[in-house]
């Protein structure tokens, strides 16, 4: 590990002890809402960068625009990819985004932490209640409500699927308002969505035919993962070889990462893009996506295709994908077989009763 990388996880692990207890003095349970119209401009805060984790906040996103529909939407959040995902989330306001490298941007830096001061909010929110940089906005944000993302032990043990990363900050903001007033809620947790318009569906099954050049059925595969995650090319040829050989009436192609590399050594029809929501169209326009645990991976789920996830080392309770026939599967557990059944499950509109035991 090199110095600097030595020095980044020194500075983290300081900083969430020094702000694991800010905001827990005081839990505001003398403070009741009594008009949720009150509450016209809200900070989200998730001051991450990468692709998965922005889109695993979602579902929050459309909780909160769902229970306060009149409110504006700013969200706290790390480099430039948001403004992309949340394109078409109408109740978005302002993108303020932490730069990845405050110490070469220390100017920039420090701007966004006087504009979260001097806007008013009537609400913050923190998405990880062990994000040290969301509690801290949080707490210098001037809102009037403040909820500081901590979880509580009376959803974990009731709620199966309560470790998704995408759902206990949910059941943790429900929670919350119960503290304000508000009535308890047992609504399904809203799925991943980029929000797709009907154009970019169309352009995206325009590029899809361009690549396959016929009218069957497709099946998507995405090879590549960071790190442990990514399964070997061995285990690829291996799966592929199945694929083809099974499904021959299917299209199979290959979404590749912006390394531009392959697992199966582009052997598959394969589209390459920088672009997140030309990607995600054309993923929008197939049967079905296999791929790791990966932003990619998350991006499928939030345009509504039905999802496997191949999970080698990743906690497959917190990161599985979920909705639309979709299942996150322990690749060390199954076999041939396994794949089969599961993937024809899906491709045949079997709704599969899986995933609350997967996860």
């Amino acid at each position: 590990m090199g110095i600097l990388k030595k020095v980044n996880v020194f500075r983290r692990s300081l900083m969430r002890s020094v702000t694991k207890n800010i905001g827990k003095a005081s839990l505001q349970n003398d403070i009741v809402l009594a008009d949720k119209a009150a509450i016209k401009r809200i900070l989200i805060c998730r001051p991450n960068g990468r692709l998965g984790n922005l889109l695993l906040i979602t579902p929050l996103i459309q909780e909160v625009t769902a229970i306060f529909p009149n409110c504006k939407v700013d969200l706290f959040v790390k480099g430039t990819l948001a403004p992309i995902i949340f394109e078409n989330y109408e109740s978005i306001d302002k993108v303020i985004d932490l730069p990845k490298k405050p110490f070469k941007n220390l100017l920039k830096y420090l701007n966004v932490w006087i504009s979260i001061k001097r806007q008013n909010y009537d609400m913050a929110i923190n998405v990880d209640q062990n994000s040290s940089s969301g509690r801290l906005a949080v707490q210098f944000s001037n809102a009037k409500y403040k909820f500081y993302g901590d979880s509580n032990e009376e959803t974990l043990f009731v709620k199966k699927d309560y470790a998704h990363i995408a759902k206990y900050p949910v059941y943790n903001f429900r929670h919350y308002l119960t503290k304000l007033g508000f009535p308890k809620s047992n609504k399904i947790i809203p799925p991943l969505d980029l929000k797709l318009s009907s154009a970019e569906i169309t352009e995206g099954r325009k590029v899809l035919y361009n690549l396959i050049k016929n009218e069957k059925r497709t099946i998507c595969i995405f090879t590549f993962a960071t790190g442990e995650k990514c399964l070997t090319e061995e285990w690829w040829d291996n799966f592929y070889t199945q694929l083809t050989t099974e499904y021959t009436n299917y299209n199979i192609i290959e979404i590749l990462p912006v390394e531009n590399v392959s697992q199966i050594r582009f052997k598959a029809p394969a589209f390459y893009s920088k672009d997140i929501r030309e990607i995600g169209s054309v993923i929008a326009n197939t049967d079905l996506f296999i791929g790791a645990d990966s932003g990619i991976m998350h991006l499928s789920s939030a345009v509504q295709t039905p999802t496997i996830g191949l999970f080698s080392v990743s906690n497959l309770k917190k990161y599985g994908p979920y909705d639309n026939c979709s299942i996150g599967i322990d690749v060390n557990l199954y076999t041939n077989k396994d794949y089969l059944k599961t993937i024809n499950s899906i491709l045949n509109n079997g709704k599969l009763n899986i995933y609350s035991n997967a996860i």
